[in-house]
């Protein structure tokens, strides 16, 4: 058996003692160790070799329940001793004896008539173990009644030249009722004592092995978990078989086990334990549970002693879950009440205190509401957001004030929004009424317009920010921070669209006094999108994601970072927005609801939209698919155009038709039409219905993002670049004139001229579209919107194959690179038909003889410059000059009849592998 292991020593001494007791030697034996290390496998064992050698076995096993029955513990060892056939059996009058003893009043167990009882019964054994040796065995001695003690120790005193062994088992640590008996005990010659421990790690190795030869595990982490403790370890040892680790069934009952064998206090310290957790301090455990110091102290060394403890820490949270659910659900709520009560009283942290409440499910305490006020502020700052949940729920319940309750509720709002904002909704009616009541400070109710906007309850919501707007009025300020997001996230509801300007020098100005700096910030942002000065206030959009962990529960902080990536897109700082929507995509990764929290979802969004801006759409379809999956479409509410309408464009380019057919299929909330997701949605529809050949349907989605547009007063702002779409789609219903039109009104513009030129060389006559689309292909390669390079370049490529075939095919080789390595299989095909018209495996032998007739320097160079080095990186890397790279260029473009470097062949790097 496992406990056995590593008891060879004590079996040894044990068995000379045995051997003692035949030789007319009496002994006492005293086995001492901790709970459940193995001595009561130790008595069992003796008890059987001693029977096979020829001894009769009285056995006693002690109870904490009996331990006040006088002479409980002599009574189970009499019983065992035999009836002869005569009719006055000695044992008979032993029992009687007993009995007689323990009915005499007031008659303790030093008394003449105890004492001569005593004597009775001593003499009866004595002289039933000349005819057969005894071996008399008492388990638990701590838990012996005194009576009882006082007999065995008279049959001690008389053991000196009798066959009898009597061998005691007990924990090392003396009771004070015992100490009298102990002393006596210890002042024997007869006596010895053995000590028995936990198994070491080689022993753990061993025991676990069995029969099978190999642990279940590694040893180190059986002897980790069990401590080396037999019992536990018998346990263990099943469950990492049954189950791979420690199972309550197994491991966990266990642990109770051994629980229960010791003394009150311990179960007592062990619950202490689990409810106050391991950074309590002693006096907090023996004050939770009302144990005495010393009680206290000693419980606790014998939980360590046993090894079930490891320096008062549980080994495996197993043991701590098993501690717990042995208590009763009111016996557990009363202590975690009581432990919030003693660590307030103390002056322990507002968490430490809050968590007792929650497990307590109390907040009655005058200074309840208060702890879970300031405790969950902690533990959203630190991320924890559903904990921060929980503190709130419980002080709104213990709070009877209506405007502190509005307030909190707020705050409950916004932490389950970051979560899951479908859960959030259910708190709005009840805040729109404290609001119109006044109970709402200027803060909440403008993050309460936030939510309702984004739950698409406009009427709600213009009804809060009227009363919001009057109490300003009434006070001699204004909303302005406010009012500008409006003017660009829900323009219908903006009282004024002119918004101020805070732009340009005054953009990193603070807000009003009182205002919320993240609202102010995104009416930064938004006024630059508005005003078309994105590049102005770039620097203040990259400081807000920058900034973004400062602010993990404030309202406003995911739109103000949403709006900084737009301010980014639209300086055509691609680099930097994507380095910053990756800063934070681990945040939410793990987190406890809706698969990873509303930040996490908008920053997945937001690199989809990056990606597809980049021309990515791998990335894009794979960073859109996952926005839509870590929030449920209720949970997005109006935003959920935002991933949507990504997802749809970029299917759409990848030629993922079904796809888009299927997200289109979506329900979405009318209300999301009144925002700027809706504008994003309607524009990639648009873009599906064009690429299904439905030119009506996507004609009439983009001049329906006009009139929203226009309607709302952005169209300076410019959302979506709809008049160059509208136009390609005029185009293909063969309306030129509407088409340049369209065009020629987004050129009087500063944005979007690239894809407007292209469209421009389409409706214009062939010999117009060289400068057009040269034009073109620079401003795509300066924005870096790989989709845009790659159409302009076939376009470029079309125009060249009615003169410069050889020129025509080096443009559409560029163009059928940039489309093969973004996933654009559409344009892909397209380009590889044309290919086919322009003589495919001549542009190749082409490309070949060009490569072929450079030198081993110029391919040297050549294969730098290919894949985007500078000169003097070049030069750096082939240990020349620059001016040297400057003229193995020059001689490169020559023999490959180009003129400038992004000219270079696309597949030049794979010509030179195969050439040289």
């Amino acid at each position: 058996m496992v406990a056995l292991v590593e008891r060879d020593e004590q079996i040894q001494q044990l068995d000379s003692l045995l051997g003692d007791c035949l030789a007319r030697r009496g002994r006492v034996a005293l086995l001492e160790g901790p709970i459940g290390t193995g001595r009561t496998a130790l008595l069992r064992g003796l008890a059987e070799r001693a029977e096979r050698s020829g001894f009769r076995c009285l056995r006693a096993s002690c109870s904490p329940a009996e331990q006040e029955l006088p002479y409980g513990v002599a009574d189970q060892l009499l019983r065992d001793v035999p009836r002869p056939d005569d009719p006055d059996d000695p044992s008979g009058r032993l029992l009687g004896g007993l009995a007689a003893a323990a009915d005499v009043p007031d008659a303790g167990p030093a008394s003449p008539h105890a004492v001569r009882t005593h004597h009775e019964i001593v003499l009866a054994l004595l002289g039933h173990a000349q005819r057969e040796p005894l071996l008399i065995t008492v388990d638990d001695l701590r838990y012996a009644d005194v009576p009882s003690l006082h007999l065995l120790l008279h049959l001690v005193r008389r053991l000196e030249s009798a066959p009898v062994l009597v061998v005691l088992a007990d924990e090392p640590v003396p009771r004070p009722r015992h100490l009298t008996f102990l002393a006596e005990l210890f002042r024997r010659p007869e006596l010895h004592r053995l000590r028995v421990g936990p198994l070491s790690p080689a022993g753990t190795a061993r025991a676990a092995s069995g029969a099978s030869g190999a642990p279940p595990a590694p040893a180190a982490d059986l002897h980790a978990i069990s401590g080396g403790n037999p019992l536990l370890l018998d346990a263990l040892a099943e469950d990492v078989r049954a189950a791979g680790g420690p199972r309550a069934e197994g491991y966990g009952l266990a642990f109770l086990g051994c629980l229960h064998r010791g003394d009150p206090a311990t179960p007592a310290v062990a619950r202490a334990l689990a409810v106050m957790g391991e950074d309590a301090g002693p006096a907090e455990l023996w004050r939770l549970v009302s144990l005495k110091p010393e009680d206290g102290e000693r419980a606790l060394g014998a939980l360590n002693a046993a090894r079930l403890l490891d320096g008062g820490r549980f080994r495996h949270p197993v043991a701590r879950d098993a501690v717990l659910d042995d208590l009763a659900p009111a016996e557990r709520a009363e202590l975690h009440r009581r432990a919030a009560r003693l660590l307030h009283d103390q002056g322990a942290a507002a968490i430490r205190v809050a968590r007792h409440l929650v497990h307590g499910d109390h907040a009655q305490e005058p200074w309840a509401a208060a702890v879970l006020s300031e405790a969950a502020e902690h533990a959203l700052l630190d991320g924890r957001t559903e904990e921060g949940a929980r503190f709130l729920r419980l002080a709104h319940r213990g709070l009877s004030d209506e405007r502190e309750r509005a307030a909190v509720r707020t705050r409950l709002a916004g932490a389950e929004w970051q979560t899951a904002p479908a859960s959030a909704a259910r708190h709005l009616a009840p805040l729109v009424t404290a609001a119109l009541g006044g109970r709402l400070g200027l803060a909440d109710g403008l993050a309460l317009v936030g939510r309702l906007l984004w739950f698409g309850r406009g009427e709600e919501a213009v009804r809060v920010l009227d009363r919001l707007r009057a109490e300003a009025r009434a006070e001699g300020g204004g909303l302005r921070d406010a009012e500008v997001w409006l003017a660009y996230a829900h323009p219908p509801l903006a009282r004024d669209r002119r918004t101020p300007v805070l732009a340009g020098e005054k953009a990193f100005a603070v807000p009003a006094l009182g205002g919320d700096p993240q609202l102010h910030a995104a009416a930064i942002l938004a006024d630059g999108l508005i005003r078309r000065r994105s590049h102005v206030v770039a620097g203040r959009a990259e400081q807000v994601l920058r900034d973004l962990p400062l602010h993990p529960r404030n309202p406003w902080t995911v739109e103000a970072a949403l709006l900084a990536v737009q301010v980014l897109l639209r300086a055509d700082r691609l680099d930097a927005a994507a380095a910053w929507c990756e800063a934070p995509s681990g945040e939410g990764r793990d987190s406890e609801t809706e698969g990873g929290g509303t930040r996490a979802a908008f920053f997945a969004a937001a690199r989809a939209e990056v990606a597809l801006r980049a021309g990515d759409l791998p990335s894009a379809l794979r960073e859109a698919r996952e926005a839509l999956a870590r929030l449920s479409p209720k949970s997005w509410g109006v935003a959920i155009g935002y991933p949507l309408g990504t997802r749809v464009l970029a299917a759409t380019r990848a030629g993922e038709h079904d796809e888009a057919a299927r997200c289109l299929a979506l329900s979405v909330p009318e209300a999301m039409f009144k925002s700027r997701h809706g504008l994003h949605y309607l524009y990639a529809r648009g873009h599906h219905h064009l690429a299904s050949g439905h030119a009506h349907a996507a004609l009439a989605d983009f001049l329906s993002c006009g009139e929203l547009i226009r309607g709302w007063g952005l169209d300076t702002a410019g959302p979506v670049p709809w008049r160059t779409d509208a136009a390609e789609a005029w185009l293909r219903l063969g309306n030129r004139d509407q088409a340049r039109r369209l065009v020629r009104e987004q050129l009087a513009r500063t944005d979007g001229r690239g894809p407007a030129l292209r469209v421009l060389a389409a409706a214009s006559p062939a010999g117009r579209r060289l400068p057009l689309l040269t034009e073109a292909v620079d401003l795509a390669e300066a924005s870096g919107d790989r989709y845009e390079q790659a159409r302009v370049l076939a376009d470029l490529s079309r125009v060249h194959a009615a003169g410069n075939r050889r020129r025509a095919r080096l443009l559409l080789r560029q163009a059928l690179h940039v489309a093969n390595m973004c996933g654009m299989r559409p344009l892909a095909r397209e380009l590889l038909s044309v290919q086919a018209d322009l003589g495919g495996a001549e542009a190749m032998a082409d490309g070949l003889e060009g490569i072929a007739s450079l030198t081993d320097s110029e391919r040297r160079v050549a294969s730098l410059a290919v894949v985007g080095n500078t000169n003097r990186e070049i030069a750096a890397k082939l240990y020349i000059t620059p001016s040297t790279v400057e003229q193995h260029l020059t001689r490169i473009y020559r023999k490959l009849g180009i003129r400038r470097r992004k000219e270079l062949p696309a597949d030049l790097w794979a010509g030179l592998r195969k050439t040289g």
